[in-house]
C-alpha cells in the first residue's frame, strides 16, 4: 500500500484501520512477519550511548525520515540501524516491546490507531480524538500512548495529510488558491481518487459539507497515482485526491488547493519512542533538532530526490542534515 493510501486511511478512521490498515503504515508488513528487513545505518556497530533500532514503513518518506532519525542519533553516539516493517498493525507491537525503538510517525493517524486499539474499532468513528489542531491532537496521542509505555515527542511544522489538486491552467482559469474557492465558483468537479473517496467523511463528503464543492463523480484511479493526476493533467478529472508532500505534482502541472477550513486532520510528523529503552532526554533532543526544522516543502524535496532522481534515501538525509548543521559533514 503506499503512502497516499495510508494518509487517506489515517484520516478516515475505524473502516480503514480494521480493514487494511493503510494507516500511515506503507507498504506492505504482511512480508515483513519474521521482523523484518533490517539494513545498517550511521554508527550500526557500537555507540557509545548504546545501540537503537529505528523503524520504517517501507514507503519513501518513512524511509527518509527513518535515515535522518538515525544518522542524528548516530551523531549522539548511539549505534542505530533501521528495520523495515510495513505495516502498524506489526510494527507498533514491537515498539511496545522496545524490538523498534524509534518510529518516524504522524499524529492524527497513530492517535486514531491507538484510539481503535484502546477504546474499539469503532472509536475513531464515533469518538474521534484527533482533529485539525496539531497541539489538541498530541495531546490526546500522548495520553493513550503512556499507558502502552510508548512516548510521543515535540511535534513540528511538516505535514503529511490528505490534500487536493488541479491543473494550474484549470486553478488560474478560475481564480482558484484555496478549497472554499473551488466552492464558490460552483464549478463541477470529477475527483480522481479510490473508490472509498465517494463515502469517506475527508473526502467527497466533507468537501461538499465544508466547502459546498459540487462533486459530480469519482474516477477510481487511486489516491495520488500517476494515471490520477494525469486524469487531471488532461481534463478528464477536475481535482486529484493526494498528499501535502507529494513530489511530483509540479512535473503533471499541478497545484494544491489551501485547505483554508482545516478539513483534514493534523498529521504532523513527529518521532514516538519506547518510553523505556529510548526516553531518555539525550534521544529526544537529538530528534528535536530535525522536528524544529524540517517543513512539508522540505519533506516533499527529499520524496522527490528518492522518486525522481533515484537517489539512496541514506545519502539524501546525510546531505540535507548536513545542510541544516545538524551533523558534521
Amino acid at each position: 500500500m503506499s503512502k497516499s493510501t495510508r494518509v487517506l486511511g489515517a484520516a478516515l478512521g475505524a473502516v480503514a484501520l480494521t480493514a487494511s490498515l493503510t494507516a500511515c503504515g506503507g507498504d506492505s508488513l504482511e512480508k515483513s512477519k519474521d521482523g523484518g528487513s533490517t539494513s545498517s545505518s550511521a554508527g550500526a556497530s557500537g555507540g557509545a550511548k548504546g545501540k537503537l533500532v529505528i523503524g520504517a514503513a517501507g514507503f519513501t518518506e518513512s524511509n527518509v525520515l527513518a535515515e535522518l532519525y538515525a544518522q542524528l542519533l548516530g551523531d549522539a553516539g548511539y549505534g542505530t540501524s533501521i528495520t523495515t516493517v510495513s505495516n502498524r498493525e506489526l510494527y507498533e507491537p514491537s515498539l511496545e516491546k522496545g524490538e523498534i525503538d524509534v518510529v518516524p510517525e504522524y499524529a492524527a493517524t497513530l492517535a486514531e490507531f491507538l484510539n481503535a486499539k484502546v477504546n474499539g474499532p469503532k472509536a475513531p468513528e464515533e469518538k474521534p480524538v484527533a482533529s485539525s489542531d496539531p497541539a489538541a491532537t498530541v495531546a490526546a496521542l500522548e495520553k493513550l500512548a503512556a499507558p502502552l509505555g510508548l512516548k510521543a515527542l515535540p511535534v513540528g511544522a511538516a505535514v503529511d495529510q490528505n490534500a487536493f489538486a488541479v491543473s494550474k491552467d484549470f486553478a488560474a482559469k478560475n481564480n482558484l488558491k484555496t478549497l472554499s474557492d473551488l466552492g464558490k465558483s460552483g464549478l463541477k468537479v470529477k475527483i480522481a481518487a479510490g473508490d472509498e473517496c465517494a463515502v469517506r467523511p475527508f473526502c467527497a463528503p466533507g468537501l461538499k459539507k465544508a466547502y459546498g464543492i459540487d462533486v459530480s463523480g469519482i474516477d477510481p484511479k487511486g489516491v495520488g497515482t500517476p494515471q490520477a493526476k494525469q486524469a487531471v493533467k488532461d481534463g478528464a478529472d477536475q481535482l486529484v485526491l493526494t498528499t501535502t508532500t507529494d513530489a511530483t505534482l509540479d512535473s503533471f502541472g499541478l497545484v494544491l488547493l489551501e485547505d483554508d477550513k482545516k478539513l483534514q486532520n493534523a498529521d504532523n510528523v513527529l518521532p514516538v519512542v519506547n518510553a523505556k529503552d529510548a526516553g531518555a532526554p539525550e534521544v529526544a533532543a537529538a530528534l528535536d533538532k530535525l522536528t524544529k526544522v524540517l517543513t512539508t516543502a522540505d519533506l516533499a524535496d527529499l520524496n522527490r530526490k528518492v522518486d525522481a532522481e533515484r537517489a539512496k534515501p541514506a545519502d539524501v538525509a546525510k546531505a540535507y542534515l548536513a545542510s541544516k548543521g545538524l551533523i558534521k559533514k
